[in-house]
């Protein structure tokens, strides 16, 4: 898999809820912190998205918005 985004993220389908339109997919990467996607229910049938499964979050933004207190 060749992609031009930077930020690729290995980890382990943790979870998928899915609903009428769009899945949510929990993904757990190292340290135990997960990362949450909504995605729609056709890609996730399509990428056949199901607990223990290895993934890749892939993250593209021009933006990361930074905050704190």
């Amino acid at each position: 898999m060749k992609i031009s985004a930077r930020n690729v993220i290995k980890g382990k389908v943790k979870k998928v809820t899915t609903g009428a339109v769009n899945d949510e997919v929990i993904i757990e990467i190292s340290g135990g912190n997960e990362i949450v996607s909504i995605i729609t229910k056709n890609s996730a049938e399509r990428l056949e998205l199901a607990p223990g499964k290895e993934v890749y979050a892939i993250i593209k933004a021009s933006n990361v918005m930074i905050g704190g207190d």
